[in-house]
C-alpha cells in the first residue's frame, strides 16, 4: 500500500478563471477610480493601453471595453496556466 501513488492535485480551471478575472476586473476598477478621485497622483494610467488594446482615458465605451478585456485576460491566464499545470502534474504524477 505504501507504493501506491495518489492522484495529483489538479487546478480547477473554472475556479481559477473566475478568481483571476474577478481580481483583474477589481484591480482595473480601483485603478480607474484612483484616476477619477485622485487625478494628481504621479501614475501613468494611460499605460493600461499596453495590456488593454483600444483603451483610452476615459469614456464609457473604453471603460466597459477595458473591463471586458480584464475579464478576458483572467480567463486567458487561467486556461493557459491551468492546462499546462494539470498536464505536467498528470505526467509527473505529483
Amino acid at each position: 500500500m505504501e507504493n501506491e501513488k495518489s492522484a495529483p492535485a489538479l487546478v480547477p480551471i473554472t475556479t481559477l478563471g473566475l478568481s483571476l478575472s474577478l481580481f483583474l476586473a477589481l484591480s482595473y476598477v480601483i485603478c480607474i477610480a484612483g484616476y477619477l478621485l485622485l487625478p494628481n497622483l504621479p501614475i501613468q494610467h494611460s499605460a493600461l493601453a499596453i495590456f488593454l488594446p483600444g483603451f483610452r482615458l476615459l469614456t464609457w465605451g473604453s471603460f466597459l471595453a477595458g473591463l471586458a478585456e480584464s475579464l478576458a485576460w483572467g480567463w486567458y491566464f487561467a486556461v493557459l496556466f491551468g492546462s499546462i499545470y494539470n498536464f505536467v502534474a498528470r505526467r509527473r504524477g505529483a
